[in-house]
């Protein structure tokens, strides 16, 4: 019988939800470095072990905090009908796939080092896939088959990871001072301020300030209009009929 005080007593206080919940915070506090399970379970006041009362590893929670993470994105609604029907033939699939890429890059954004977190979830299998779901979705609607939606959908994810990536390591060495000691000592190789820095994403918990992540959201607007614009000159060359010479 389990007696009160003990380490499965405390987690059993304590649900599946409690610890993410905990462990974002830690996330966002601290960074992926130092969630630990052991500064978990001080958080929740319980043994490390117990911790496995309700994951089976340390790589099934951050699995858990990966999707998380990534449902908290203001995703482009997918349920009306005539939404859908009007993006096959309005061409808008290309506007839903952009505001996907969008939704993602802010929720990763809301959590220190959210990128690398999601990143290394995806890489593994373990979790973190819906974002590549809904932006097949989505390009499905331009009339793309699935194997081709499915393999530009992974393009674009991997694309917003590594971009958000970037922009977490240098706001991360911003706060730390690398960036302004950086500027000092080269002056010359300064980039300028952005002019659309984050904040016109409301959504982003750490916004790209003047400073920060120098043209932030124009290297990433370029490189999702590039995925985009590619994938639809791809597709219509190969919807164009071929001609036999005479």
């Amino acid at each position: 019988m389990t007696q009160p005080g003990t380490g499965a007593a405390k987690a059993a206080r304590h649900t599946r939800e409690d610890v993410v919940v905990a462990a974002l915070g830690i996330l966002d506090q601290y960074g992926l470095a130092d969630l630990t399970m052991r500064r978990l379970g001080a958080v929740l006041d319980v043994q490390p072990s117990a911790l496995y009362w309700h994951f089976a590893n340390k790589q099934t929670l951050l699995a858990s905090i990966a999707d998380r993470i990534v449902e908290r994105a203001r995703f482009v609604p997918q349920t009306d009908d005539a939404f859908a029907a009007a993006s096959v033939t309005g061409g808008q699939w290309r506007g839903a796939t952009r505001d996907e890429a969008y939704a993602l890059r802010d929720a990763l954004l809301a959590f220190r080092d959210g990128a690398e977190l999601v990143s290394s979830t995806l890489a593994l299998g373990l979790g973190a896939g819906l974002p590549i779901t809904r932006l097949t979705a989505s390009i499905r609607r331009g009339g793309f088959d699935r194997r081709t939606s499915g393999i530009a959908a992974a393009a674009i994810v991997h694309f917003v990871l590594g971009h958000v990536s970037h922009e977490q390591q240098r706001l991360q060495a911003d706060s730390l001072g690398v960036v302004a000691e950086a500027a000092s000592a080269h002056p010359a190789s300064a980039h300028p301020a952005s002019a659309h820095p984050a904040s016109a994403h409301p959504t982003s918990a750490h916004p790209t300030t003047a400073g920060s992540v120098p043209q932030a959201i124009e290297s990433f607007e370029f490189g999702i209009s590039l995925l985009v614009a590619g994938l639809d000159v791809q597709h219509r060359q190969a919807s164009q009929p071929t001609t036999k010479p005479v």
